[in-house]
């Protein structure tokens, strides 16, 4: 698949088939987030792969928003390390979009669990610690994300965007109604 066909094909997946994926699509999956750009070529990401049918299920109460982190077949937690560079929530964002895209030309699905929550300290900080514990993840690692894969048990038609020329600016920013 090409990159413009991958892009238009991807969607959140959250319902899984009980299909293991294979350890070369592991590989592939996290070769994905290695290899995605960072701010001055920093290593602040890392990645945390869960495989253990316990842990997803653990990981699932993270956050009401992940129940189906139960039903994937694995999952990468993305990490950033303010300590490393000030762009770690950007290049830690930027792998998961790389991720995700390598997911969708594989034919495997995927789902964004957001973690860190940047509006609320107090909610990010719940959500972190509880992942943090389970996985062991030093302090000094921000949790960014979880990103669910699995076979998808149904492919969702492509939801509706907003009018692209409402979103797209040329030259300048000009209010559109």
């Amino acid at each position: 698949m090409n990159v413009k066909e991958t892009i238009r094909q991807r969607r959140e997946i959250t319902h899984y088939l009980e299909k293991p994926i294979s350890e070369e699509e592991l590989q592939q999956l996290l070769n994905a987030g290695y290899l995605s750009p960072t701010g001055n070529n920093l290593p602040p990401r890392e990645f945390v792969l869960i495989t253990n049918r316990a842990m997803l299920e653990h990981l699932a109460l993270s956050t009401p928003f992940v129940p189906w982190l139960a039903e994937a077949q694995t999952a990468i937690v993305i990490t950033g390390r303010p300590s490393v560079s000030k762009y770690w929530l950007q290049d830690a964002s930027i792998a998961c979009g790389f991720v995700w895209l390598q997911a969708t030309d594989l034919g495997i699905g995927c789902a964004f669990g957001a973690i860190y929550n940047a509006e609320d300290q107090a909610e990010a900080e719940k959500r972190e610690d509880y992942v943090r514990v389970a996985l062991h993840i030093p302090d000094d690692r921000r949790i960014v994300a979880i990103l669910g894969f699995g076979y998808p048990a149904e492919m969702p038609p492509a939801k509706k965007q907003i009018q692209k020329e409402s979103s797209i600016h040329v030259e300048k920013f000009e209010e559109k109604e």
